[in-house]
């Protein structure tokens, strides 16, 4: 069932506030006093070094084409976690406008591309200093369902399968239970994001690093959407990291939560658990469960990097490309030369068409065929027809020149 836009609004007139205590959402960050407090910190310098290590190591150029594909791995596994399994193939071709002709599978085609199109923004810096703000926040979430197709603009009552319309950028009217977690009023959402702001937005740089998994959990608490927040709460986690780490955008600590995805979901259910005992920090909710969280995140990120990294070694990734390259040669879907153009693309990130003919010792009508070749292929790209190129991941390709990215998956599957 499609709704109609007269049925996208408001549901109920009037938000119930029950009066919650702010103080029922506390610790919000890892106290001094706390004894993990020693190794979350070591474990925020160590994820400092490494993301600013991998970053550094790579070409400009190189990054930036690798930003896209992990664009859309992080769509993939942000997805996945929430049971929407749409393959980064199917992703890409999204992206090209080539959907599925299967009405649930072009849905999920469309939400993947919603979700890349508001990343590509936080990417862009739209997020910078608001990612642990209300507005940023709700930003997140209306650019992101105002892209859904109405079919998915629904979620559902558990208890008597009402449905109920999701409005983007609105704050929920109902009261929500996720697990065993009730959720605070309504109405107190407000009341509740400007604590959040407050212990948050300004805060030094190892505090935000830490907050990234802290807020995380601490969003999804508040449940601040009718649907959406899990999504909402891994991209200002994305956001946060990207402003206080400079990523670049070239990992994904959304892969390392779907890997792990039933100690990820263990870990936020005991981070809604209250204060266990005296030593269980000062706060409402228990503060123990809340550093194994955060320890638990930062390790993921840490493995992220050292895994993208591995992964793009310039030697290693020289061999695979250039043994692809070899291969489609010899099977005659690449012209001979092709592969020193992507060799000589890996060296410098860039190549001007001028120097083409140089590079492939042929004229500009085979150096053009090699490149139209190369395009097709997507391994290949350029802003214009005479912009310089640059190398290109694509999706279809990530098997074979990055194994173990995401799961496999053949063109026609």
């Amino acid at each position: 069932m499609t709704p109609k836009k007269e049925d996208m609004k408001p549901d109920i007139d009037e938000a119930p506030d029950r009066g919650e205590t702010i103080g029922l959402m506390e610790p919000m960050l890892i106290g001094e006093s706390s004894i993990r407090r020693g190794e979350i910190t070591d474990l925020a310098v160590d994820l400092v070094a490494k993301a600013a290590g991998f970053r550094r190591s790579l070409q400009p150029n190189i990054a930036a084409s690798l930003a896209d594909l992990v664009r859309s791995m992080n769509c993939y596994y942000s997805n996945l976690i929430e049971g929407h399994d749409t393959h980064p193939i199917d992703i890409e071709r999204a992206l090209n406008e080539d959907f599925s002709k299967d009405a649930k599978k072009r849905d999920l085609q469309l939400e993947a591309k919603a979700h890349i199109a508001v990343q590509k923004w936080i990417d862009a810096g739209g997020l910078t200093g608001r990612a642990f703000t209300l507005a940023g926040i709700n930003e997140t979430h209306r650019r992101f369902c105002e892209l859904l197709p109405p079919d998915l603009l629904w979620a559902e009552n558990p208890e008597n399968k009402e449905r109920i319309p999701v409005v983007p950028g609105e704050l929920r009217r109902r009261d929500v239970m996720v697990g065993s977690h009730t959720a605070i009023s309504p109405g107190a959402v407000p009341r509740f994001f400007q604590r959040f702001e407050g212990a948050y937005a300004r805060i030094g740089k190892t505090d935000s690093i830490i907050a990234a998994a802290t807020a995380h959990h601490r969003l999804l608490w508040i449940h601040p959407f009718l649907d959406g927040n899990g999504r909402v709460a891994r991209l200002m986690s994305h956001a946060a990291l990207l402003e206080k780490l400079d990523t670049g955008a070239l990992w994904s600590v959304a892969r390392g939560l779907a890997r792990n995805v039933a100690a990820y979901k263990g870990h936020l259910a005991a981070c809604d658990l209250p204060r266990r005992n005296d030593l269980d920090g000062r706060g409402t909710l228990s503060e123990e469960a809340l550093a194994e969280f955060t320890r638990f995140f930062l390790r993921i990120c840490i493995d992220q990097v050292e895994f993208m990294e591995g992964l793009i070694q310039p030697d290693k990734l020289r061999v695979r490309i250039a043994l692809w390259a070899e291969e489609e040669t010899r099977l005659g879907n690449l012209p001979p030369k092709a592969k020193d153009v992507l060799e000589v693309l890996q060296y410098r990130g860039e190549l001007p068409r001028g120097g083409l003919t140089e590079i492939v010792g042929t004229g500009e009508r085979q150096a053009r065929r090699i490149v139209e070749a190369l395009t097709k292929k997507g391994v290949v790209k350029a802003a214009s027809s005479r912009a310089p190129l640059h190398l290109a991941f694509p999706a279809t390709l990530a098997s074979r020149w990055m194994p173990g990215l995401f799961p496999d998956k053949t063109v026609d599957e």
